[in-house]
């Protein structure tokens, strides 16, 4: 079982001089939970290297076993230190993809061409995308074979505008992610702010936010498991 995770490579928050990245427990929690069941864990970014990790996550209060798991795992730190190039990476090679969030994701996997492509040729060869928080973003300029956003028609989840307007970051981000998924005729559907709240369909699997993390790791784990 070889699972490919894509993390962001942008770390600026707009325009607001603040720094932004991928959020280390969307990252750490699936993480482990592919390693601890077996799977095969390559991880890539659009420039490779050390991907940039958004201060806030790791802040005392998001600390959780998983992040705290990764402060003590050396070798996990020099992985994510040495990312591939995500235009290195040959999307056969993986039985499934998975994408961590942060707000990063919104600036450059969402239009970032390799990210897209590879999105459609996993879905294409009927393997399953799962995507966390913001990262449902990466979805927006993907289409099927048809022709068709790859949204369109199917239910998704993604982090919602109240979660977005509780942060303070409404008027930052390049765009809304539920607001984006609800314009490419998905069929947008929330739990409760910060409740981990998980949604399958077809291929892709959607989480809504950092505490829906290990609840979509370890549902396409399910969905893998059933092929």
């Amino acid at each position: 079982m070889k699972i490919l995770m894509v993390l962001t490579s942008h770390d600026r928050l707009g325009d607001t001089g603040e720094k932004t990245g991928f959020w280390l427990e969307e990252f750490a929690a699936p993480y482990y939970v592919f390693l601890d069941a077996g799977a095969s864990v390559t991880l890539t970014s659009p420039k490779g290297g050390q991907p940039p990790l958004d201060p806030k996550s790791d802040a005392a209060d998001f600390q959780t076993d998983a992040t705290r798991r990764f402060k003590m795992d050396l070798d996990a730190q020099k992985r994510l230190s040495a990312t591939l190039p995500l235009t290195d990476i040959v999307a056969g090679d993986y039985d499934a993809v998975f994408y961590p969030g942060g707000h990063g994701p919104l600036w450059d996997l969402a239009e970032d061409k390799a990210s897209i492509a590879l999105i459609e040729t996993t879905i294409a060869a009927g393997k399953s995308v799962a995507t966390v928080c913001h990262a449902p973003g990466v979805l927006r300029d993907v289409r099927t074979v048809d022709g068709m956003p790859v949204v369109s028609g199917r239910n998704v989840t993604g982090f919602s505008n109240s979660e977005e307007d509780a942060v303070g970051l409404t008027k930052i981000v390049p765009f809304l992610v539920e607001d984006m998924l609800k314009a490419k005729e998905g069929q947008y559907s929330k739990g409760p702010d910060w409740q981990s709240y998980v949604v399958t369909d077809g291929p892709l699997i959607t989480g809504q936010n950092p505490g829906s993390s290990e609840a979509t790791a370890k549902e396409l784990l399910r969905v893998l498991q059933k092929v």
